[in-house]
């Protein structure tokens, strides 16, 4: 099923579908994350991986509360683009022979992610706006925070030690 089908008449029908999305997505995310929490030699990306996999089981529970608010049962649809990204991560990972060099690529996969959530979110939240839903848009806003704020950390991680050690 693509993203515009002919069951997408509202933007109801496109909020629910783009809500979906995200929710299948931080599943899978959920699933993803302990894999790179063990795989991370760096201690800091370790940390860092480690407390946005509790902030994501927070977004789940968000979005659970998000399609109680719009009257909806909680379930996802397949979302290519994040399979695709967590495929290419662990491609990538699989590739890596060098540990200060995984590191750099778990990193880039990572903010791969968050960039991917930073859309759905930001866009989530500008249809909940238009249609003055301000309880989902509070909700929304408060993952996006985070999403935003994990990519930050990600940055910091990178350009503080991991892609020095990984160029050396």
């Amino acid at each position: 099923m693509g993203l515009f089908t002919k069951d997408i008449k509202t933007m109801d029908d496109l909020f629910l579908h783009v809500l979906q999305d995200i929710y299948y997505a931080e599943k899978q995310i959920l699933k993803a994350l302990p894999d790179m929490v063990e795989t991370a030699t760096n201690r800091d990306l370790t940390a860092a991986f480690k407390a946005h996999l509790a902030e994501t089981q927070k977004h789940v529970q968000r979005l659970e509360q998000v399609f109680e608010l719009i009257g909806e049962n909680p379930k996802g649809t397949t979302c290519p683009a994040i399979d695709g990204i967590i495929k290419e991560a662990n491609g990538i990972a699989g590739e890596v022979a060098e540990k200060k060099v995984l590191d750099a690529a778990l990193i880039a996969a990572a903010q791969a992610v968050e960039h991917y959530e930073i859309t759905r979110y930001g866009t989530l939240i500008a249809w909940a706006q238009q249609s003055g839903k301000e309880a989902l848009v509070r909700l929304l806003t408060a993952t996006l925070n985070e999403e935003k704020a994990a990519d930050k950390k990600l940055t910091t991680i990178a350009e503080g030690k991991v892609n020095e050690k990984a160029s050396s």
